[in-house]
């Protein structure tokens, strides 16, 4: 298995997804509490090595489904910076032309097949997009993203389910970061892990530590490996943990300050850091360097998606994107009809 922090460019190149999702999401927090975004958001500052752990074992045409938190997912499967900015900040370049915002961005050219704002929402997706695979043998490999909240939806069983009676190359990542909401993982589960849960269904399941990079790209390249040869799913818990609330107008009152700055000791971004310095793959400067691109690079999309042009406001473009036509007249006969 490959050591990350010993090889240079794959250090470079992790380094720069974690702190270009750390800048992101920073960037987004600051721009809704000055007024200059509007809706909601959910960050995943402190989350980011469960998200370049994982895309980082995919290969480029490898599919994922994502969560309502889901921008570390974005920028780690390689989605275009200006163009998710674009899309928070209600304009015409974004993903979704601004009518979607922050959890409904979706890229399929990078195999994104979109965020989702239903908790669980993603999980049969991801299923379904597996079932495609399989049955046109492609050899890609699905990965659906999710929180420890979902782990506790229907939707999930259901999904592990079918995915374990059909051996579909899919695998499940739940990335745990303790709270649901405001509900403590250790108060909605009789369970110590949740990866324990893929036994009952007939297939793998492991914890991981989510704020080790190595350790999750290590296990999630197993569990991908294992889908892509057609052995079926793999449940991955990557234990994490997020520093801010659960949405923007979240007061945190479930939890401490301590234990929120305990968690920031293990910020997963200074480990990687640590262990490239100790492999000397990376010198200090260069690390530096990685750490400037990534700002660099979000300034500039910043700067970009802020002089696009709004989302158009008329009625007459409301159902585009909705229908599969763009025959005008097909469309009133749907609105007749309705």
């Amino acid at each position: 298995m490959r050591d990350l922090a010993k090889e240079p460019e794959a250090a470079r190149r992790a380094l720069e997804t974690m702190w270009t999702a750390r800048r992101f999401e920073e960037a987004v927090d600051q721009l809704f509490a000055r007024g200059l975004m509007h809706g909601t958001m959910h960050l995943s500052i402190g989350q980011e090595a469960s998200a370049a752990g994982t895309c980082l074992a995919l290969k480029p045409d490898d599919l994922i489904t994502s969560t309502h938190r889901g921008h570390s997912h974005c920028v780690a499967k390689g989605a275009d910076l200006t163009r998710m900015m674009a899309e928070l900040l209600a304009k015409d370049s974004g993903y979704c032309r601004g009518r979607g915002g922050s959890m409904h961005i979706a890229d399929v050219a990078t195999g994104n097949l979109g965020a989702n704002g239903i908790v669980g929402g993603g999980i049969p997706i991801a299923v379904g997009a597996a079932l495609a695979q399989q049955l046109t043998n492609s050899g890609k490999v699905v990965v659906s993203f999710f929180g420890d909240g979902a782990a506790n939806e229907g939707a999930f069983h259901e999904a592990a389910n079918l995915a374990a009676v059909w051996q579909l190359p899919v695998v499940f990542v739940c990335e745990n970061n303790h709270y649901g909401m405001s509900m403590a993982s250790g108060e909605a589960f009789a369970i110590e892990n949740i990866s324990t849960r893929a036994t009952a269904y007939g297939f793998p399941g492991v914890t991981v530590d989510g704020n080790d990079l190595q350790e999750v790209y290590e296990m999630v390249t197993t569990a991908v490996d294992r889908a892509r040869r057609g052995r079926g799913p793999t449940l991955v818990e990557n234990v994490t943990y997020r520093w801010k609330g659960h949405s923007k107008s979240d007061k945190n009152l479930y939890r401490t300050r301590e234990e929120i700055a305990a968690w920031q000791e293990r910020d997963p971004i200074v480990r990687f850091e640590e262990a490239v310095r100790n492999a000397g793959s990376l010198t200090d400067a260069e690390i530096a360097a990685a750490r400037k691109a990534a700002t660099d690079a979000l300034r500039e999309a910043i700067r970009t998606a802020n002089a696009a042009p709004p989302a158009p406001a008329d009625r007459d473009l409301l159902l585009d994107g909705v229908y599969a036509t763009n025959d005008r007249a097909a469309k009133d006969r749907v609105e007749v009809s309705a």
